[in-house]
């Protein structure tokens, strides 16, 4: 994994400065982070259309790995400092407030896990869980006038179960168009009911499957970090990527469902916007 990681960065970096050599345009995103996607330049319409290629787990606390393609982009409208969005399966809206507070609030489709998830049958007997329509709810504070350092909040709640997520971030070698490195850390917190969804195991899975009744507090999920990173290829291309780490606190390490006491994944892909 770290020779890996090496070797995407080591690529990160050189489209880095073909980035720099061949932009014509400078875009004037909303916030200049490269983890917050901006295909408008000023008012008016954006999309953005590509490809996402990922190695990651099978499913959460999984130790299989996989890779999975997926589309990237998205459409996007604007006007002044706000940004009516729809990527994937989720729809939402984004609003810049005295240029150091930064609120989204979205809504989504989150799917469960499914017993062939796992191919060594790790899952087997364990059902389907849960899939549900989710809201989120996130800030940012900018701590320099270039948010360059700033704080993060993020609240997901719905039908599975509800999600906190509270970290910091710099953003490194960024650039007024949205470009650079993002680098955060965070720590995450579930309620009883997402706990048990993706790491419990209730009566009628113990008979099916084997594995231990287990029931898991609400409380301290995980800690992680992650690094974020978008450049512009050319004009209208985009190249962008993140790399995630998140080890898992002691009630999820102990569940039987949990293969690791982290996970670990990497991601790139290319964006054309229009």
């Amino acid at each position: 994994m770290k020779k890996a990681a090496l070797q995407v960065a080591t690529v990160f970096g050189a489209f880095t400065f073909l980035g720099v050599a061949n932009a014509t345009e400078i875009r004037t995103p909303l916030v200049p982070l490269p983890s917050i996607d901006d295909f408008t330049n000023g008012d008016g319409w954006g999309f953005g259309l590509g490809l996402a290629v990922e190695y990651e787990t099978a499913y959460e606390g999984s130790d299989e790995y996989e890779f999975e393609a997926d589309p990237a982009g998205g459409v996007q409208w604007r006007t002044g400092e706000n940004i009516f969005f729809w990527a994937g399966e989720a729809v939402g809206w984004r609003t810049l407030v005295k240029d150091s507070w930064l609120f989204q609030t979205s809504i989504g489709y989150e799917e469960g896990r499914e017993e062939s998830d796992s191919e060594d049958g790790r899952l087997d007997g364990l059902g389907e869980s849960d899939s549900g329509v989710a809201v989120l709810l996130e800030a940012r504070y900018a701590l320099t006038n270039d948010w360059r350092y700033f704080l993060d909040g993020r609240v997901s709640a719905g039908e599975i179960g509800t999600l906190g997520i509270f970290g910091a971030g710099t953003c490194l070698v960024c650039q007024a168009d949205g470009t650079g490195w993002e680098v955060g850390a965070a720590v995450t917190f579930h309620d009883s009911k997402l706990a048990n969804r993706d790491f419990g195991v209730t009566t009628q899975q113990y008979i099916d499957s084997g594995l231990p009744e287990t029931d898991v507090d609400s409380g301290y999920r995980s800690t992680g970090v992650n690094v974020s990173y978008r450049n512009y290829l050319g004009q209208n291309w985009q190249i962008f990527g993140e790399a995630l780490y998140e080890a898992f606190g002691s009630d999820v390490s102990d569940s039987p469902i949990t293969r690791n006491d982290y996970e670990a994944e990497i991601g790139v892909g290319f964006i054309y916007v229009f």
